[in-house]
């Protein structure tokens, strides 16, 4: 299943999510209805003897006043809670008693947790998420947030004290996949759901309790009887709520399992990391009462009960070890299982793998044919789709990076010092401009790590922007409100200086402002798209008119290379004048677009790589805008491994 189907399917769990809901609300009128019809008809103070013989009678106006006061209880809980998480992932770790875990600590452990998921976000093009720790000795973890701007990475201490790397690597790529397939949103609507149901359980428990030590027996009798009934019907709710967690979860943690042997090339990572938890004392527990309200984001089983396996959000421990490595016997000892297949396949695929001379001949193929097709079909095929060759190109990327500045990009003040530098002009007058506005401006410390950085190196390696923001992008998400504020009034007035905005700079802009914004913006959370490509014609052609005059194509006149973008969509669209594109505009189109539903994208990004492709050739400028424009409608694109590119 592609990036775009897991995505579609994620808003068809949502529809699923509802309808479990509504049929879940419905059942808790009914029995609150029987339950309270009951109390007035057998506990009534003046209840007579033909009272008692009459018994339960129904009637149609107290059943929509009880369902109408219980559908409003779940909701006003349901939106309370969701409203309550509106602060993305971070919230959900904080209320899991989470310790951000920030570069520095000296600690070996925390290190290397905090490396894997760094070159895990930058092999599949997303923002790093802040890691948080949870202080449990259970092997566990989770990701949480409504979108990957705002995502985070949860491991508890047993996971990275007793894992290896590369299980730890298997683990963090299994968070990956809720990460890019849109299942953190669902959890996050799950937690609210079912704290909604459960709100009336909550309410007769102190009912109950109040009624217990109320001195008026005479008063305190109907309270008992109604505390009684709500503790019943609250009761009837988790059992529900935790029915839909099962229904919804289960069959996601199969694929999450299978894009993490896909990223990582190696079912043996997390396979052991699953047998780890079989052999680990303290499993895969969480003592913390809350973890039953996000044991459906698990990476395993929170916590253990009677009814675990009618309330399972995962599938068996052993059948998801059996589906990553079908040759295992059942013994929890990695070292007893038959690795023949493995090696089998391994060799296969080295048979299998095209020679030098053979990826020369694709790519000039690619380059004097059907240029357009090949390279936007391989791009589509790359988006939320990272594999073993991401992770080890973004390893290597690294590497490359200057220390000095990895460290500044590990850390609030660098990371803005870096964001600024990006933009700073290779005009000496332009530049001394910026400078002057960011030494009066800038808080504590940013100005100068920005000398510190210029004096270190004046200029950064095309293919290291991208990498070191999206390290940047989770130290700034450390900021306060104000913090935020003040760096972003700031970087809109550097880019404003010399009265242009090029290419990079638009680029820098999208990506940084799309991924704080979703932290430190707009209080609403992200939701499936639901329009079609022909209700943005005016978009589309916005979008693709920025792309044809921005972009250089040898040897292709501008009507050619915005022909190649229409031709795609077979949609009729007309070539505007650079003249009539303004920023403001383009980004209004851009967020239209991002309104799309999850299927009608992959078309809109071939069309955008048709343009930028149409000479054959793609460059290190138009790879970052491309990657701008897919992070702005939320469709992460790892680094671009093709031979063609230039």
């Amino acid at each position: 299943m592609n990036f775009f189907e897991s995505q579609d399917m994620a808003k068809r769990n949502t529809g699923k999510l509802i309808f479990l809901f509504a049929l879940a609300v419905l059942s808790l009128i009914v029995i609150t209805n029987l339950l309270v019809m009951a109390v007035l008809s057998f506990s009534g103070a003046g209840m007579t003897s033909m009272n008692a013989k009459t018994g339960v009678h129904f009637d149609p106006m107290m059943f929509l006043i009880i369902g109408a006061m219980v559908s409003s209880i779940v909701l006003f809980g349901s939106l309370y809670k969701i409203s309550s998480l509106s602060g993305g992932g971070a919230r959900i770790a904080e209320m899991m008693n989470g310790r951000l875990l920030v570069s520095g600590s000296g600690d070996p452990a925390e290190r290397r947790v905090l490396n894997i998921v760094e070159e895990m976000a930058i092999a599949s093009g997303t923002p790093v998420p802040p890691v948080y720790l949870m202080e449990e000795s259970g092997i566990n973890a989770f990701a949480a947030g409504y979108s990957p701007s705002d995502a985070i990475v949860a491991v508890t201490r047993g996971t990275i004290d007793t894992l290896s790397r590369d299980q730890l690597q298997g683990v963090i790529a299994h968070e990956f996949s809720h990460i890019l397939h849109g299942d953190m949103r669902i959890n996050i609507r799950l937690i609210g759901v079912l704290h909604g149901i459960m709100v009336l359980g909550i309410i007769g428990y102190h009912l109950l309790r109040g009624g217990a030590y109320s001195r008026r027996s005479k008063d305190s009798s109907g309270i008992v009887f109604v505390g009684l009934a709500l503790v019943v019907v609250g009761f009837v709710g988790t059992f529900f709520g935790n029915l839909i967690k099962a229904a919804v979860s289960r069959q996601r943690e199969y694929l999450a399992d299978a894009s993490a042997v896909q990223f990582t090339r190696n079912p043996d990572g997390i396979g052991q990391a699953l047998m780890q938890i079989a052999r680990n004392q303290d499993r895969s527990y969480i003592k913390n009462p809350k973890s039953a309200e996000i044991s459906h984001a698990l990476f395993e089983e929170g916590q253990v009960s009677a009814l675990s396996r009618l309330y399972a959000t995962h599938p068996p421990l052993n059948d998801r070890i059996l589906a990553i490595l079908p040759r295992w016997k059942g013994d929890y000892d990695e070292s007893d299982w038959d690795r023949s297949g493995l090696a089998a396949t391994e060799g296969a695929k080295q048979k299998e793998k095209p020679s030098e001379q053979s990826q020369r001949e694709k790519a000039t193929a690619i380059l004097t044919g059907a240029t357009g097709v090949l390279l936007a079909n391989a791009v589509i095929n790359q988006v939320g789709n990272p594999d073993g060759k991401h992770l080890n190109y973004a390893d290597a990327l690294v590497k490359q990076i200057p220390q000095f500045f990895l460290n500044a990009a590990r850390e609030p003040s660098g990371a803005r010092a870096i964001v600024y530098f990006l933009v700073l002009s290779k005009d000496e007058s332009v530049r001394g401009k910026q400078l002057e506005v960011l030494q009066s401006s800038a808080d504590v410390g940013v100005f100068d790590e920005l000398q510190k950085l210029y004096q270190s190196m004046p200029e950064i390696a095309a293919q290291q922007r991208l990498p070191l923001v999206t390290i940047a992008l989770s130290s700034m998400r450390q900021l306060s409100k104000n913090q935020y504020q003040l760096f972003r009034g700031n970087f809109k007035k550097l880019v404003e200086i010399d009265k242009k905005m090029s290419l990079l700079e638009w680029s820098l802009q999208k990506i940084v402002m799309h991924s704080l914004e979703a932290v430190f913006g707009k209080d609403e959370a992200p939701y499936f798209g639901k329009k079609n490509l022909k209700s943005c014609k005016k978009s589309v052609s916005v979008l693709l008119s920025i792309l044809t005059h921005s972009t250089v194509q040898d040897g292709i006149s501008n009507e050619e290379t915005f022909a190649a973008g229409a031709d795609e969509l077979k949609m009729s669209l007309q070539l505007i004048a650079v003249s009539e594109i303004d920023f403001d505009t383009l980004n209004n189109s851009l967020d239209d677009l991002a309104d799309l539903k999850p299927l009608q994208k992959p078309a809109l990004l071939k069309a955008c790589v048709r343009c930028i492709t149409a000479d054959g050739k793609i460059r290190a400028i138009e790879t970052e805008l491309l990657r701008a424009i897919a992070a702005t409608i939320d469709c992460p694109v790892p680094p671009l491994l093709l031979d063609e590119a230039v």
